[in-house]
């Protein structure tokens, strides 16, 4: 069938105060770009004529502005799921302006399909190409988009010039089946192919196609640092050595890295140590990094849900398609980030802590306990389920007010039964089979700055006796003393006991 080309505007009219509404793509890689934003000006206009309009939201992960950032300042959100970046929508959320769900990203589409968050009402798609029959070639981020097509009553396609139609062959779309007639995910390996290049709709749901010409929007990385590169090289380092010991096979094992600064340098210090074998990718966002030791022959496939790589990469991807389509496969994150995939082929997983206590525990979302930073994304999905867990954190920031070890979180995400191992710039703390004494040792004496050992080391030794050594009444003395002065230095322990 010829499917209705319609303007943003009309795509807009079509969305109604209320609905529920998904999104295709996996941070702003894949999303949606001009009807999102004709959503948030009708909904200001609706606001202008004293009329509510406000919407819920699904997508793979955080998104562009075009999403997050225009709907937030439009108050237009009803209520936000899984996973945001954006700091209009976060300033939103953390003033309680709107309701948001944080959630691992590999549930989230079948908790769509078992209906425990609410019916679809539109699904929004950005594409490379569609067919009559309704076959859509997602761009370069797939998210949740085969669910939320499968399950909206209206499908509205945002048809991009800008990605080549040729990308089709560079995904794999599959759903498994819902309980009880679930059966086990065929991947075996991360370049196995299980599913379809496209996502097969019914093409009645349809109901307009707005063609568009927008540039990704895709941003460079800031310069890596003496410290990211310091955390770089120490998990290289680390890896290299069990690898020696062989708790590591020779042949190495498919990684898994978490986004950002921290995790480009990361594969970069792996990419450039040749102790390191040619490694696999299967993770949920390809990074730049990625894409650079893929051409050095230093990656041998990458299996994600995105590429959330540089305008500048994605250019150079869509360029040489013929080497790219033969080492990349793009998935619904709930099979990227899927916990049976992950342990079935025994990852590396090493992801980012917002911050980590001397117990082990980690904190990856929350800032002083209460302030949402950006979400728990997929690091529970691959570390609970990874043969070995790696956390990565800066030892302080704010120009080292802030210690990024702790007596006690402020917010737990991944429990110390997770998390095998936390490296800094400083170091690497070894928690495999450590008493929680033991592992708060080996963390202030490895990962910890040396301006915060001594009174790490004072507050274990004033721990109430016990199997773990905490004192309630000074657990939290780091965060106090930072809202009261600005700076974790000056905690004196003598106030709190």
């Amino acid at each position: 069938m010829t499917f209705k080309k319609i303007t943003a505007e009309e795509a807009a009219s079509y969305v109604k105060n209320d609905d529920n509404v998904g999104f295709s793509g996996f941070t702003p890689a894949g999303c949606p770009k001009i009807i999102p934003e004709a959503i948030a000006k009708r909904a200001e206009e609706e606001h202008k004529n004293g009329n509510p309009f406000r919407i819920g939201i699904f997508t793979g992960a955080s998104t562009g502005d075009h999403i997050d950032g225009a709907l937030a300042r439009a108050n237009a959100i009803k209520f936000r799921t899984p996973y945001q970046s954006n700091k209009d929508l976060r300033t939103l959320l953390n003033a309680d302006g709107t309701a948001y769900f944080d959630m691992h990203l590999s549930e989230l589409a079948q908790c769509l399909r078992y209906g425990f968050l609410g019916k679809v009402d539109v699904a929004i798609i950005e594409a490379a190409d569609i067919t009559d029959d309704g076959e859509i070639v997602p761009t370069e981020g797939v998210g949740i988009a085969p669910t939320i097509c499968r399950l909206a009553d209206k499908i509205i396609v945002e048809l991009n010039h800008f990605h080549p139609k040729e990308t089709r062959g560079m995904h794999d779309i599959y759903e498994p089946a819902d309980p009880p007639l679930r059966r086990e995910i065929p991947i075996y390996t991360p370049s196995d192919r299980i599913g379809q290049p496209f996502i097969k709709v019914d093409p009645k749901k349809i109901i307009g196609i707005v063609e568009t010409n927008n540039e990704a929007d895709g941003s460079k990385f800031s310069p890596l640092d003496d410290v990211t590169l310091a955390i770089g090289k120490n998990v290289s380092d680390f890896l290299v050595n069990e690898i020696k010991a062989g708790r590591i096979p020779a042949s190495f094992l498919p990684v898994q890295s978490g986004v950002g600064n921290v995790a480009n340098a990361v594969l970069g210090a792996m990419g450039a140590n040749k102790e390191i074998p040619a490694f696999n990718i299967y993770t949920e966002v390809i990074q730049d990094a990625v894409i650079k030791l893929m051409k050095e022959g230093r990656v041998r496939f990458a299996s994600g849900c995105s590429l959330s790589v540089s305008l500048e990469v994605l250019k150079d991807i869509y360029a040489d398609l013929g080497f790219f389509k033969s080492k990349i496969l793009l998935r619904p994150e709930e099979i990227s980030n899927n916990p049976e995939v992950a342990r079935r082929l025994g990852l590396i997983t090493i992801n980012t802590a917002l911050e980590a206590d001397i117990f082990g525990n980690i904190n990856s979302t929350h800032v002083l306990g209460t302030k949402m930073m950006n979400g728990l994304g997929g690091s529970g999905d691959f570390t609970r389920s990874a043969y070995l867990s790696i956390f990565t954190t800066p030892s302080t920031a704010k120009d080292g007010k802030i210690s990024a070890f702790v007596p006690m979180v402020s917010h737990l995400d991944h429990s110390e039964h997770s998390v095998k191992i936390i490296i800094t710039e400083h170091g690497v703390a070894d928690l495999r089979g450590k008493s929680p004494r033991q592992r708060a040792q080996a963390i202030i004496n490895n990962c910890v700055d040396p301006g915060y050992r001594s009174l790490l080391n004072e507050y274990l030794n004033m721990g109430i006796k016990g199997h773990t050594p905490q004192n309630l009444n000074c657990c939290f003395a780091f965060h106090q003393e930072f809202a009261k002065s600005g700076d974790m230095h000056n905690v004196d322990w003598k106030n709190c006991l």
